[in-house]
């Protein structure tokens, strides 16, 4: 029997992730990608040295497919930001010194979401029960967030119609059986996330206001 455990996410420290560098501007999005919060859950694992810089998604993820698992990624419930300044310098004491070379301090700022921020994500399982521990680390920082279970839906499919879902989607994880009509999007590497969309096609009804698509896959972006 397919199960929905909804989930919340409250941060006890800053947490960054460069969603999008603006010149000196390094900005956290208003969102947790789903990729993202499988390592973080403990659910794959990502080597401790890696020779390439190149993500293994679709190896790592692929695994949970088979185990009937699946995360959606986590929505702002409540966020507030924080920007601040950092500081570094071009260092030449490693390099033979010319004339005429300064040591010139530049400037760069970072936009991190802040401590008592909530998020809401959701884990579907359909082969085994799942429950989260309840801390865990997010970002580049490893911030410690404290996770709980707020709910678990058991849910209502319906095989067919047009459904509204309030819950954060990964589009590239949505069956193709199931057809994207309007949403809002959430520009985010290494994929765009959706909210607010209304779709057609087999879903879950899990509350009067919570629908979610049935047949949920972690896709993966076309290299």
């Amino acid at each position: 029997m397919t199960s929905f455990v909804e989930c919340e996410i409250t941060l006890h420290d800053y947490l960054f992730f460069a969603t999008h560098e603006i010149g000196r501007l390094y900005e956290t999005g208003g969102a947790i990608h789903n990729y993202a919060l499988c390592y973080a859950l403990g659910l794959v694992n990502s080597n401790y040295f890696c020779a390439e810089q190149t993500p293994t998604y679709q190896q790592d993820l692929s695994l949970l497919n088979e185990r009937g698992i699946y995360i959606t990624p986590a929505q702002a419930r409540e966020v507030f930001f924080s920007i601040s300044t950092w500081k570094y310098a071009s260092n030449y004491y490693h390099v033979e010194m010319e004339k005429n070379q300064n040591n010139t301090p530049s400037f760069g700022r970072i936009k991190e979401i802040a401590p008592e921020s909530k998020f809401r994500f959701f884990i579907v399982s359909e082969k085994e029960d799942f429950l989260p521990s309840h801390w865990i680390r997010l970002g580049k920082w490893l911030s410690k967030a404290e996770l709980k279970v707020k709910n678990i839906h058991k849910g209502k499919l319906y095989q067919a119609g047009d459904f509204y879902s309030e819950i954060m989607l990964n589009p590239l994880d949505v069956p193709s059986t199931c057809s994207l009509q309007q949403c809002n999007v959430l520009n985010m590497p290494p994929s765009s996330l959706i909210e607010k969309a209304t779709l057609n096609g087999a879903h879950w009804k899990l509350t009067d206001k919570l629908n979610i698509p049935a047949n949920l896959q972690f896709g993966f972006p076309k290299r």
